[in-house]
């Protein structure tokens, strides 16, 4: 019976991959957005961008809808101001209220 069990947690825990990855908080996607502001070529920038999705599937998951609009609102500008080197990052401090309010 505990080889079963043991078993059945061990396949429960390999197939939900979500369940093992760590989601990021809104604070540390904040903090790393204000590194993004102050500098866009960043490796910061980068991973910004895929923690916000990461972040956007759990609370579409909650119907927080509000808040997933404003994550995305401010991942485009993030991918913007990263690839377009004549974009201003006014962008990416005008989406943090946003996500502050709706999250």
């Amino acid at each position: 019976m505990k080889c079963l069990t043991f078993l059945f947690l061990k396949f429960l825990l390999l197939s939900n991959f979500a369940m093992a990855e760590i989601i990021p908080t809104k604070s540390k996607i904040l903090k790393d957005s204000s590194y993004c502001i102050k500098d866009s070529q960043t490796k910061v920038c980068q991973e910004l961008v895929f923690e916000i999705e990461k972040l956007q599937l759990v609370v579409f998951d909650q119907n927080r809808f509000k808040c997933q609009s404003s994550l995305l609102g401010l991942q485009s500008a993030i991918i913007e101001s990263y690839f377009f080197k004549n974009f201003s990052n006014e962008r990416i401090s005008f989406m943090i209220p946003y996500v502050i309010k709706n999250c």
